[in-house]
């Protein structure tokens, strides 16, 4: 049997959770999704051609991603603060967990993903010191 043209690219099924307005537009905050590749990114870029919301989750200006007003805190916030390489960020109140941690602490948009992790679409979201 020849394996010339049978080559199959890899599948991911992840459990999809969406909260406020990405609930609001998807009709759903639970569900299933399969696509092509097993990364962040390349689930974005499938779930974004299928479902719309991109411009609900991602920044394509640095204003976009940045809220005003924010609280001085002071001296040094707690916790670990990263940003986003540019193109992988997500607009102001907006997130994108992956089993319940923000992508930018993972490995951004390059994250691994595997069959059955939940990828959650948040917004608005506010974090609270």
């Amino acid at each position: 049997m020849s394996t010339v043209g049978t080559e199959q690219t890899a599948t991911t099924t992840v459990e999809v959770k969406a909260t406020g307005h990405v609930r609001r537009e998807l009709g759903d905050h639970e569900f299933e999704f399969t696509f092509e590749g097993d990364t962040l990114g390349a689930f974005l870029d499938a779930f974004f051609e299928e479902h719309g919301c991109e411009e609900m989750l991602l920044a394509e200006t640095e204003d976009e991603e940045t809220a005003n007003g924010w609280a001085d805190y002071p001296g040094e916030p707690p916790g670990r603060w990263e940003r986003n390489p540019e193109g992988e960020r997500t607009r102001a109140f907006a997130r994108v967990l992956v089993n319940g941690q923000f992508n930018e602490l993972l490995d951004g948009f390059g994250t691994q993903l595997d069959d059955g992790d939940r990828v959650a679409l948040v917004y608005p979201f506010m974090f609270c010191l």
